[in-house]
């Protein structure tokens, strides 16, 4: 009895043992349950607007165990946060090595863009007037020498009594404008060149040599296309006149002479430098053949020819025109030179004996679209393929331009400007059977032990007509030298075609400007000459007989 009623007690101990200690995990296991409802709460709140889930309220007291499945929703959404955590930093990694590639890449192509640059335009660099390589260079080398095509010095450093080095030009004004200075600036061949005549060509020894020894280094020699011969004919010829004169050999483009009266002495530029540039009525410093710009008269009718030619190619032979020496049209009247009347005139003999009435009404003929055209294809209102400052000639011919502008511009007056440059490379197009070669004047640069450091080579610039209208152009050229307005340049030892104009440039009609643009041999050309003399009447009376002249120099040059 008694053992029975000690198992009984300790039953008893053990139950209540027992019992407390599910009271204690129960207790723990609410107080756990009730931390993570807080937990899940805070979740749940971040999620409530995306998710649409259930949101835990973690109520006070509250003992109620979350179910796997609730508990499986909150692990989802802690590792759903996790994943846009990581998403979000590589999408910013990407985003900024994407921006670091593209700067990269655009720091590359600057670098590249600025070495390309500097490589092509390295001597527009160099002959910058504020890069100060310049000053610094010239104590340490020589200026070169510039020399004709045949050798003759053009342009030389030497040294005065004081010792000092000056620039010396053994020719004084004959080259001046093509040559130019290198005081108070530079210009011309001195400016062209500058970059190869400041430079040496000598070796590292050499320079240290020179150094060591107190001496400056040697600059690179310039040779000219100038033909010294042709220079020299040119500007005697030109006299006391104003005006200018251009030689161009036609299959190459080698500038031959360049002369512009007036002119000046660059051996005396510093000197003379005030009363030159104050000088607005003479403009001598000027390069009027590259610069100067005047009305073309006549020489224009070559390009209303062509124009003609080119809407009327089977029919342009069988023109007539019946000229009684004056030309009317509405309120419009043109006049031929010195009231002449050529009476009934084809297109060969309209373009001799260039007729203005004829070429008035050839000119109302035209398609005025297509002759914009083709004036633009000759480039004007353009660009020149050449590398000394120059001037732009202009056609102000437009669609909406009455009859008047039409009738003064194919005849070569109105608002119609020309360089004598420009003029001589489109007569030298025709005489090149319509190929333009780009015009040069330096022949190649040398050191001064004479080894070539560039060689410069003739280059086309490209076609402004058909063989076939150039040919047409020749012939028709060479009437004006046999049957027409240039006949003082025929009977000679060699032939010769062209086209003479008088220009008008003012109110008065006596005043006007003598032209004359040609080329020769007429059958074979070699040379194309253009001669303007401003103010002295025309082409026929003063222009021809100083093209005459250069031509006699260039094919008689013993004579």
């Amino acid at each position: 009895m008694r053992m029975r009623s000690r198992k009984r007690e300790n039953l008893k101990k053990t139950g209540t043992g027992m019992s407390m200690k599910k009271n204690t995990t129960t207790t723990l296991n609410k107080t756990a349950a009730a931390n993570h409802k807080k937990k899940s709460s805070g979740v749940g709140k971040r999620k409530q607007n995306n998710s649409g889930k259930q949101r835990v309220s973690g109520k006070q007291g509250s003992s109620k165990k979350q179910s796997p499945s609730k508990k499986k929703r909150i692990q989802d959404e802690n590792f759903s946060e996790e994943e846009d955590k990581i998403y979000d930093f590589r999408k910013g990694n990407r985003n900024l090595i994407g921006s670091a590639v593209f700067f990269c890449c655009l720091f590359a192509g600057l670098i590249t863009y600025l070495c390309v640059y500097v490589s092509s335009n390295s001597e527009a660099l160099f002959n910058n007037s504020y890069n100060s390589r310049q000053s610094v260079l010239a104590t340490k080398n020589t200026r070169g020498t510039i020399y004709s095509s045949d050798g003759d010095i053009l342009a030389q450093t030497v040294k005065d009594e004081d010792g000092k080095e000056v620039r010396n030009y053994p020719y004084d004004n004959m080259f001046a404008h093509i040559v130019g200075y290198s005081t108070k600036g530079k210009t011309g061949l001195e400016s062209l060149a500058n970059y190869y005549l400041i430079n040496t060509s000598a070796t590292v020894a050499q320079q240290a040599e020179n150094s060591a020894a107190g001496r400056k280094n040697p600059g690179n020699n310039l040779y000219t296309t100038l033909d010294m011969n042709l220079q020299q004919t040119a500007y005697n010829a030109m006299g006391i006149y104003k005006g200018a004169i251009v030689v161009m050999e036609v299959d190459t483009g080698k500038i031959l002479a360049m002369v512009s009266k007036p002119d000046f002495n660059p051996n005396e530029i510093a000197d003379i430098w005030d009363s030159v540039t104050s000088d607005k009525e003479n403009s001598s410093l000027l390069n009027r053949a590259s610069q100067g710009v005047y009305p073309p008269g006549s020489t224009f009718k070559i390009v209303t020819a062509l124009e003609y030619i080119k809407e009327n190619p089977d029919t342009w032979r069988s023109y007539s025109y019946q000229c009684s020496g004056s030309f009317t049209h509405g309120d419009n009247t043109i006049r031929c030179y010195h009231g002449s009347k050529h009476g009934q005139v084809s297109f060969e003999r309209s373009f001799a004996k260039s007729c203005n009435s004829s070429f008035a009404n050839i000119g109302m003929s035209l398609d005025k679209a297509e002759f914009i055209d083709t004036m633009q294809s000759l480039l004007f209102n353009q660009g020149l393929p050449i590398d000394i400052p120059y001037s732009q000639s202009h056609v102000q011919l437009t669609q909406d331009s009455d009859d008047e502008d039409m009738i003064q511009t194919v005849i070569g007056q109105g608002k119609t400007q020309i360089t004598p440059l420009h003029l001589c490379m489109i007569t030298s197009a025709i005489a090149n059977d319509g190929i333009l070669m780009r015009p040069y004047e330096m022949e190649r640069i040398e050191s001064a032990d004479g080894k070539i450091i560039r060689q410069f080579q003739a280059e086309e610039y490209g076609s402004l007509m058909t063989p076939e209208e150039a040919a047409i152009l020749q012939e028709l050229m060479a009437d004006v030298v046999e049957e027409g307005t240039a006949s003082k340049l025929s009977g000679l030892s060699y032939t010769a075609a062209g086209k003479t104009g008088s220009a008008e440039f003012n109110a008065v009609k006596a005043d006007s400007h003598a032209w004359f643009t040609g080329f020769a041999p007429a059958e074979h050309p070699e040379i194309a000459i253009t001669v303007i003399i401003e103010g002295i009447g025309s082409g026929s009376d003063y222009a021809v007989p100083i093209a005459k002249r250069v031509l006699d120099a260039y094919f008689d040059p013993g004579f």
